[in-house]
């Protein structure tokens, strides 16, 4: 049969743009259609512009710590008008060079939704067919509201970044990376933040100890967390938004934004009608390669659910054309992610947390907290985390844990080792870079735990 592509891609974001740029550099005939902007979560409204924030946000303190060094420096406010006009202008330039990989390459786009028809078809918005022998779905995921009554004036965190100005105050509802990284970037810029969680710690997931320390820090910084608590209704009164919470407090805030969960974007795209196996959270099921329960049709990245990042998602895109276009079966990697969350502290972490660690095999654990030097001369009384989790039996190194400025930078280097499976050895063997906090990764003689 004569197929229109080789591959058509649905979804414009990192894995799909990647997907279609290195099939079309191996010869391959390439489509992609993207309804919304090229780019996807990551550089259009998650990652790139978040990370922006976070640079503005820290400002604020840097200008304490300047006149506690003998600078003569005056805090001024914060121009969000002038700041969003420049990050704008940088989303577009970041979008344009996404369309400029996928144009230079010979791929063919379509600036429209795109859902399937059967096995090798997909239906275009405008009611036009294409044909190809492999599609590949990577239409990623969005935030959802939790389904509380009100929630509908509730935003999420992709308005955060097209507000007409900074509100005097927020109530961000969640306890994840998102929730709490938004938090500190609100906070940095002046905004008044409360946040609210159901559980008993923010930042499920991550180690124990680690997520600890990030929201005391938080609490330190003026964030008003409130853990064990969440919305039972709202309602807009005047401009403001009115909430009761289940602590029975009832307060006004300017904006409330929800970061209580992400969806994969499945609905309405044709999947099940053609026997492509969704699974109970709208997921996309996909084997080791990445492959549907129908042959002809792959899926990589968010919309599988199965380690939600940018770079993993890549990584997956990379995998399947090296499995259907390089005749090279590969399974992409999700062993051993080294990943970064830029709350304020940043926490940099890769392998097992303690906690998961305990439940494998026996461990030493090795920590140390203290205030860096740079923040305790400026008179801040901010603490930093450095952690190795280490198997008893085999001394590899299972899990490390940085809670400091920087960490996102430091982990990446940390985790190369650990990716490597060096011991506690191997790092006692490193000779120390003083005077850093990093060296304490390499310092830490005796075990603070055992078990």
């Amino acid at each position: 049969m004569n197929f229109d592509y080789d591959l058509f891609v649905i979804g414009g974001g990192s894995g799909g743009v990647r997907a279609a740029r290195v099939a079309a550099q191996e010869g391959a005939r390439v489509a992609l259609a993207e309804e919304d902007r090229y780019g996807g979560t990551c550089v259009i409204r998650g990652c790139v512009p978040k990370k922006l924030m976070v640079f503005a946000s820290e400002y604020a303190d840097i200008v304490e710590d300047a006149q506690a060094y003998g600078w003569d420096i005056k805090p001024g406010a914060f121009d969000w008008d002038a700041f969003r006009t420049k990050l704008y202008a940088e989303l577009d330039r970041l979008e344009n060079v996404y369309r400029g990989i996928l144009k230079n390459n010979g791929v063919e786009t379509f600036d429209q939704r795109a859902k399937m028809a059967d096995a090798h078809t997909v239906e275009l918005a405008d009611g036009t067919r294409k044909t190809a022998k492999h599609i590949l779905l990577a239409m990623g995921g969005r935030p959802v509201l939790p389904g509380i009554p009100g929630d509908e004036i509730g935003i999420t965190s992709n308005d955060i970044f097209h507000m007409e100005k900074m509100p005097e105050s927020i109530l961000i509802v969640g306890g994840g990376y998102i929730a709490s990284e938004f938090a500190g970037i609100l906070n940095g810029l002046g905004v008044k933040v409360t946040q609210y969680y159901r559980g008993a710690q923010i930042l499920r997931g991550f180690d124990d100890e680690a997520r600890g320390l990030v929201s005391e820090e938080m609490c330190q910084k003026g964030i008003d967390l409130h853990l064990g608590t969440n919305v039972l209704e709202m309602r807009k009164e005047g401009d403001k938004v009115w909430v009761k919470a289940t602590n029975g407090d009832e307060r006004l805030f300017d904006h409330v934004m929800f970061a209580t969960g992400r969806s994969p974007n499945t609905e309405g795209m044709g999947l099940e009608e053609i026997g492509v196996e969704i699974g109970r959270k709208g997921e996309v099921i996909v084997d080791d390669y990445s492959q549907t329960a129908v042959p002809s049709v792959y899926a990589v990245g968010d919309v599988t659910d199965r380690v939600n990042l940018t770079p993993v998602a890549i990584r997956e895109g990379m995998a399947f054309v090296e499995t259907v276009f390089k005749g090279t079966p590969t399974k992409p990697d999700h062993e051993l992610i080294p990943t970064a969350i830029f709350t304020q502290p940043e926490i940099g972490t890769v392998g097992l947390s303690e906690e998961d660690a305990r439940e494998q095999e026996p461990i030493e654990v090795y920590a140390t907290s203290f205030k860096p030097m740079q923040q305790s001369f400026a008179g801040r009384s901010e603490r930093v985390l450095m952690k190795l989790v280490v198997s008893q039996k085999t001394r590899k190194v299972l899990g490390c844990h940085i809670v400091a400025p920087g960490a996102g930078e430091m982990i990446q280097l940390a985790g190369i080792a650990v990716k490597m499976g060096a011991t506690k050895e191997d790092f006692d063997r490193t000779v120390a870079v003083h005077p850093t906090m990093s060296e304490e990764i390499v310092t830490m003689k005796t075990p603070t735990r055992t078990g």
